[in-house]
């Protein structure tokens, strides 16, 4: 019933109501510079009306609760745009580290070691037999071969330096998971009375979301209380709940894709170098280990099945036949191991994931994955089937795509310098003959052709034709023998050397049968190896096949790729082998001859082919194809910056929505303080004269 006790009630709820939202003002005073902190303010709501004379009489008002100003649609779009930001951030500050790398200003790159390497050749060509010259050309190779090594290793540091931060960063990402998860469940139990807002929790969940979304990109759904589900963009649950699930970052080699009908309890092993991802599936159906004569047909993939690697003839088709086989992007060897017995068989259509770096998985059960490794496909998008978000994607796609697709042009670079320059020095003659020579290049299998399953690195290279040899007398110099390989000594006339049917057997056969009693060849450990005998030495002459360049034979470098660069040792130990000169078509070897080493000076400016899966095949000199290496890192660190830029522009005009909702502002707020100031005096003063009131009618019984 209304009345003078009311008026006590009113006042007494007005003044802790607005005590509450002067706590409330202080608190947020006292948060202003906060990370994370959002803005709170109390909830009045009038109390319950008596119905009465002259009409409904209200009781007061009352704190309802303390709510809290944050715009979660703001936030999504905030954390979208940041994931894309730390991912173009990151990408950004480590290829600042390749530009460095590549930095061509200094005296002592990679360019000007190849400038030199040409110039010593054009000078030696001027003067075969100076041996001073002789001397300068083998350490400005030797120069050349180290600046090229250090530019690898330097590449290759920045990987493992990589992983090491990818390791830490998914260690940090599971940490967040779990405290999510639990915040979750802190703010289900404070909330679900509903009489309380866990405005701190939700505070502390909303900044530890953040720290997600900076790592990896995220889909955030609120269901009310804790009832949060976090998942990937691509739908793999991290959190759902109380529930966290776990990221791992760990070597997994391969993974099987088999068919119900599948038996095969092996995994394909890589023995190589590489930053892609293999797609491996089976073309026919086929048991391992294989039975003689059979062949396991296959193709691979590094953009997960949507292209296929081909050769240069565009043959995709991978025949195993027991040995390790080269495959086309030559980053490797593949091996199919033998399955036990009643488990070895495959059928067309099963595929492998062949993983030869570490990489990031998804754990749904405890032994239950799925690699969600972030990806770039050949086409230059993202597989959107992994992580393609925060930090996190920025760091995998500097180690595998930027510095995986330098370090793959680095080695084509390398590979291509090694060949042309082999090409031409094989079939050279220096000051002295040999008496015996082994093939620096070998194969993983000396009964298959060798262009194609014999697992020669320069295979590919191969072209039908002959080379010749010329025999000496050791002790007069006296020409014995001048002729080419005959690959089929039963049939008439010189038959010629074909790599699409011909062994490292046969190679060795057909030295033996066209020079008996002259010349021994043989392979010891799949290494060609020619020795004279007797009194006799001996020289290479033309070859329109490339053989004794694929197999190391009279070459100036050994090696294949930036790793393995390096002089040939019989060079490197005596100035005479290197070639300057050739033998003529009369079998002679001049020593003033200068064909060779003017032939090699030219490559300077000869456009050559250099082949790479992401890049294709290209025809540049040597030089300007290095050039184009050096800009191309340029160029990904100028996008990336930009890219970095653009979305951190973005990003940081959402942050600041976000804040105009969110953050505390301090003149607002001491306007506020005043508001409830006077209002708390106002129900002091109501009450002060509703006891003045009380007192009066007290007073009127005397």
């Amino acid at each position: 019933m209304p009345g003078i006790a009311s008026l006590f009630n009113i006042g007494k709820k007005s003044l802790f109501a607005n005590q509450a939202a002067i706590e409330v003002v202080g608190n947020n005073i006292s948060n202003a510079n906060t990370q994370g902190y959002s803005r709170q303010a109390v909830r009045f709501e009038d109390g319950y009306y008596i119905s009465y004379t002259p009409g409904q009489l209200g009781t007061g008002v009352n704190a309802a609760e303390v709510v809290r100003y944050f715009d979660e649609f703001t936030e999504i779009m905030y954390n979208t745009k940041n994931s894309e930001q730390q991912r173009w951030q990151k990408l950004y500050e480590n290829l600042q580290n390749v530009e460095m790398i590549f930095n061509e200003a200094n005296a002592q790159g990679v360019n000007s070691a190849l400038s030199a390497f040409w110039a010593d050749w054009q000078t030696l060509s001027a003067n075969p037999e100076n041996q001073s010259v002789r001397a300068a050309l083998l350490g400005h190779a030797s120069n050349l071969e180290q600046a090229i090594g250090v530019v690898y290793s330097d590449l290759q540091r920045l990987q493992a330096q990589t992983n090491d931060t990818i390791a830490a960063e998914v260690g940090e990402v599971n940490t967040l998971l779990k405290s999510i998860a639990t915040l979750n469940g802190q703010i289900t139990v404070t909330e679900e009375t509903g009489k309380n807002n866990a405005n701190g929790l939700r505070d502390q969940r909303a900044a530890l979301v953040r720290q997600l979304a900076e790592k990896l990109d995220i889909r955030y759904i609120d269901s009310g209380l804790g009832n949060v589900t976090i998942t990937t963009q691509a739908g793999h649950t991290l959190v759902d709940g109380v529930s966290a699930f776990r990221l791992a970052f760990e070597s997994v080699p391969s993974i099987p894709y088999l068919s119900s009908s599948s038996t095969y309890n092996g995994l394909p092993n890589f023995n190589g170098a590489s930053s892609s991802e293999y797609t491996v599936e089976i073309l026919e159906a086929a048991t391992v280990p294989l039975a003689s004569g059979d062949e396991l047909k296959f193709r691979v993939s590094v953009d997960g099945g949507k292209t296929w690697l081909a050769d240069e003839n565009g043959v995709s088709e991978l025949k195993f036949t027991g040995q390790p086989i080269l495959l086309p992007d030559g980053r490797g060897t593949l091996m199919f191991p033998n399955g036990t017995t009643g488990n070895d068989g495959l059928q067309a259509g099963d595929r492998f994931q062949v993983l030869p770096n570490k990489s990031l998985f998804w754990y749904e059960t405890p032994s239950s994955k799925i690699n969600v490794t972030p990806q770039a496909l050949t086409n230059g998008e993202d597989n959107e089937r992994r992580l393609t978000g925060g930090s996190l994607a920025g760091y995998f796609q500097f180690r595998d795509a930027s510095v995986g697709s330098y370090l793959e042009k680095l080695d084509a670079f390398a590979k291509s310098l090694a060949w042309e320059v082999n090409r031409l020095h094989s079939q050279g003659a220096g000051l002295e003959r040999f008496e015996e020579v082994v093939g620096t290049y070998g194969v993983a299998n000396s009964s298959l052709p060798l262009k194609a399953g014999a697992g020669l690195v320069f295979g590919d290279k191969l072209e039908s034709g002959n080379f010749m040899i010329a025999v000496y007398d050791k002790n007069t110099g006296a020409q014995v023998q001048f002729s080419a390989l005959d690959f089929d000594s039963t049939a008439p006339g010189v038959q010629n050397f074909d790599p699409a049917l011909h062994s490292l057997q046969q190679v060795i056969a057909a030295i033996n049968n066209t020079f008996p009693g002259m010349l021994t060849a043989s392979a010891p450990d799949n290494h060609l190896q020619i020795k004279a005998s007797g009194d006799y030495d001996f020289a290479f002459g033309s070859d329109s096949t490339g053989l004794l360049a694929a197999l190391g034979i009279n070459t100036f470098f050994d090696g294949s790729d930036a790793r393995t660069l390096a002089l040939n040792n019989n060079v490197r130990g005596n100035t005479a082998r290197i070639n300057t000169g050739h033998i003529n078509g009369a079998g002679e070897m001049n020593e003033g001859d200068n064909t060779t080493a003017a032939a090699i000076a030219a490559l300077q400016n000869r456009a050559v082919s250099t082949r790479t899966v992401t890049g294709g095949t290209t025809r540049q000199t040597l030089g300007e194809y290095y050039s184009t290496l050096v800009a191309k890192a340029g160029s990904d660190t100028q996008s990336s910056k930009f890219n970095f830029e653009y979305q951190q522009a973005l990003a940081n005009d959402l942050r600041a929505r976000q804040e105009s909702v969110s953050g505390v502002n301090l003149d607002e707020e001491m306007t506020n303080l005043i508001k409830f100031q006077h209002a708390y005096t106002a129900a002091a003063k109501l009450i002060t004269t509703a006891e003045s009131m009380l007192q009066v009618l007290l007073g009127l019984k005397n």
